[in-house]
This record gives structure tokens, C-alpha cells and sequence, in this order.
């Protein structure tokens, strides 16, 4: 005799709410975002008046509680609302990404009650936020920090340069990271959240970029800068901790970018072929373009699936890193296997900036380096497996 079982719903599976958000998101995002693309990656700057609009749908601040002014959602629609925006463009979902995934996250995960109440709600309405770990001699070495921290009376001096901060020259607060004691390596490091307006802090060089052109990338220069003992986030010597547990979770966003460039170029790419005439037939009637479609989509799919559970895994509570390191890698992978193709199924067309795979291809190549390379992420599945 059988006995009911609960239902288990596949990954894919939205409930009502996450089918209506990501609804809202795509239709802002074709309607407001599409037509603004080409000018802004010629640009490399993102439109200002956009940055409202996406305050006022609440998708800068997606997991910030209603109590503190946000949209009290899940880690899981924000990762829709990236992969939705990356499906137009991957800068702005980058801009949105970041802001979610490892600043508002960040916060909400090792803020006070007192950091939370003083800096969510402005999180949610107005402020855009960064995340200051990288330097020139920290990359994949993240905490070959050389950026210090020295306290003095009530406040912490900070001094140094970091690089390939993004949303850095929209940013009013970062969280920046700095040892405080070289000699006790990474127990020394710190995190801080220093708001741009605090004495010594100044935004430098932009960086001129393949792709996501339009997010800007910049240098945040620190000189004397104070910033008061109540803003050390997390705790002193706690950073490693805050770092690491943040960009685990912030790759499952980069995943997101990429499935959303991939699916991009793809439905692009199924449009055209359905038009391109060759040989008196649509080159979509064609068995070998047929073939290529239909391998794009399986590995699509693949890394949708890989994505949206680690998503999951994250909202549910579960261990995620390996899944997370996983998702991102394989999503980076397929973005640019994608992204190729279809570049490739528009022929010369697909070279020219007239049409859009061009800069879903440009797009793609980022997910392999950024919060955490491609070989850092073998890396981390490679000692998940092996303990």
C-alpha cells in the first residue's frame, strides 16, 4: 500500500511570485534597458537614468528585508532578475548583480543590527555598493593584501589602492577589505564598510574594457582614510571569513550572468536562422545548423539546471560551495561556447556591432575571470572532492 509522498516541484519550477518578478524584470528589460545598449557599450558608461528605475522596481534590493525598506526576497530572484538582465545586457546586470550578491549580501549576512538599520534601507532606495578586495598583487591570491589598516583612538586609518572594483564609479559606500597585521596573514584581514564621502577615499582610474563596457571598473584610491571603529564589518580579523563566504555566493550570480548572455545570443540566433536564406532555404532547414542549435541548448539547459540549484541550496540553508564553484565555472564555459557559435550562425554579419551576438560573445568572456577564475573554481571543486 502506497502512503502519500510530498510533491517535489523541479528545479525550474517557479512559484507565482518568482514567475511575476522575473516577468516584471524581463519586460523592464526589454522595455527600458534594450534600447539603450548599443549607446552605452559605445559609451562604456552606464545611463544614468536608469539607475533610478532600477531602485524604483526594487531589484537593487532584492534580499533586503521590508522591515529595512527592500523587497524581502530570496537569494533565488536575484539570480533571476541577473539572468533576465543579462539576456539584454550583462552590464547592467552586473551593476544589479553586485549590488545583490556581494555587497547587500555581505551586509545583511555580517552586519550589527546597527549597520544593518543605519545602511539597508539606503541600499534599497538610493545607494549603489561595491566590493574592494582585489589589488594588483591580489588577484587569485586574494589575501596578498598590501592595502593596511591602523587604528588610532576611535577611528581606522586605511591606506592603499584597489583594482577591478566594480560598480566603483557609481558607488556611495564600499566594502573594502585591509590587514591589519601583516604577520598574522590572514587572520589580519578585515573588513570595512567605507563610504565614499569619508576623508582619504577617492575613486581613480576607469578601466577601458572588452566587455560588460558599460559596468564601470575602476581603482579606489585610499590616503589617510578614516573610517569609524562602529563600520568594521564582521569583525577584526574576521575578513577571510567575510570574503570568501560572500564571493561563494556571489558566483552563483556570475552563473546567472552567463546562462543569461548564452540564452541571449541563442534566442538572437534562433530568430536569424529562421531569416538567413542560403541556397534557396532558410539556413535553419539545414541538419548541421540544426545540430549546432540543439548542442547549444542541451549545454544551456545544463548550466541553468546547475545554477538554479545552487540558488537553492543557498536559500534552503544547504552547503553550496562546491555547487556554486561549479555552476560558475561550467556557466562560463558554455557562455563562450554559445556565444561563439552564434556570432558564427550570423556569419559576417555576426562580426559587426549592427547586430547583437558581437557583444554577447565580448560579454561572455569575463565569467571565466572575475570572483574567482576558471582555475580558481577547479580549485575549490577539487578540494571539496578530495577532503
Amino acid at each position: 500500500m502506497s502512503t502519500p509522498s510530498t510533491v517535489v516541484l523541479p528545479l525550474t519550477a517557479l512559484s507565482e511570485e518568482e514567475r511575476m518578478f522575473q516577468d516584471a524584470v524581463q519586460g523592464f528589460a526589454d522595455a527600458e534597458v534594450r534600447p539603450l545598449v548599443h549607446a552605452m557599450d559605445e559609451a562604456a558608461h552606464l545611463e544614468p537614468a536608469l539607475v533610478p528605475k532600477l531602485f524604483e522596481l526594487g531589484l537593487m534590493g532584492i534580499e533586503i528585508p521590508e522591515a529595512l525598506g527592500g523587497a524581502g526576497g530570496s537569494f533565488f530572484m536575484a539570480v533571476l532578475a541577473v539572468e533576465a538582465l543579462s539576456q539584454v545586457d550583462a552590464a547592467v546586470a552586473a551593476f544589479v548583480d553586485v549590488q545583490n550578491t556581494l555587497f547587500n549580501n555581505c551586509l545583511l549576512r555580517w552586519g550589527t543590527d546597527e549597520q544593518k538599520a543605519r545602511y539597508a534601507p539606503r541600499m534599497a532606495a538610493e545607494w549603489v555598493g561595491a566590493y574592494a578586495l582585489s589589488e594588483a598583487g591580489a588577484g587569485s591570491d586574494a589575501f596578498g593584501l598590501t592595502c593596511r589598516a591602523e587604528l588610532r583612538g576611535e577611528r581606522w586609518v586605511l591606506n592603499g589602492q584597489k583594482l577591478w572594483i566594480t560598480n566603483g564609479a557609481e558607488a556611495s559606500i564600499y566594502v573594502v577589505f585591509a590587514t591589519v597585521d601583516p604577520a598574522k596573514g590572514y587572520k589580519g584581514i578585515t573588513a570595512f564598510l567605507v563610504e565614499r564621502s569619508f576623508p582619504g577615499c577617492s575613486v581613480g582610474k576607469k578601466e577601458d574594457k572588452l566587455g560588460i563596457r558599460a559596468s564601470s571598473t575602476t581603482e579606489l584610491v585610499l590616503q589617510d582614510c578614516e573610517v569609524p571603529a562602529a563600520n568594521v564589518l564582521g569583525g577584526v580579523g574576521l575578513g577571510y571569513k567575510v570574503a570568501m563566504e560572500t564571493l561563494n555566493e556571489g558566483r552563483i550570480g556570475i552563473g546567472a550572468q552567463m546562462i543569461g548572455v548564452a540564452g541571449g545570443a541563442l534566442s538572437a540566433a534562433l530568430q536569424y536562422v529562421k531569416e538567413r536564406q542560403q541556397f534557396g532555404h532558410p539556413i535553419a532547414d539545414f541538419q548541421a545548423v540544426q545540430f549546432q542549435l540543439a548542442q547549444a541548448a542541451t549545454e544551456l539547459e545544463a548550466a541553468r539546471l546547475m545554477v538554479y540549484n545552487a540558488a537553492r541550496l543557498k536559500d534552503a540553508g544547504q552547503p553550496f560551495t562546491q555547487q556554486a564553484a561549479m555552476a560558475k565555472l561550467f556557466s562560463a564555459q558554455v557562455a563562450e561556447r554559445v556565444t561563439s557559435l552564434c556570432l558564427e550562425l550570423f556569419g559576417g554579419y555576426g562580426y559587426t556591432k549592427e547586430y547583437p551576438v558581437e557583444k554577447f560573445y565580448r560579454d561572455a568572456k569575463i565569467g571565466a575571470i572575475y570572483e574567482g577564475t576558471s582555475n580558481m573554481q577547479l580549485q575549490t571543486i577539487a578540494k571539496g572532492l578530495l577532503k
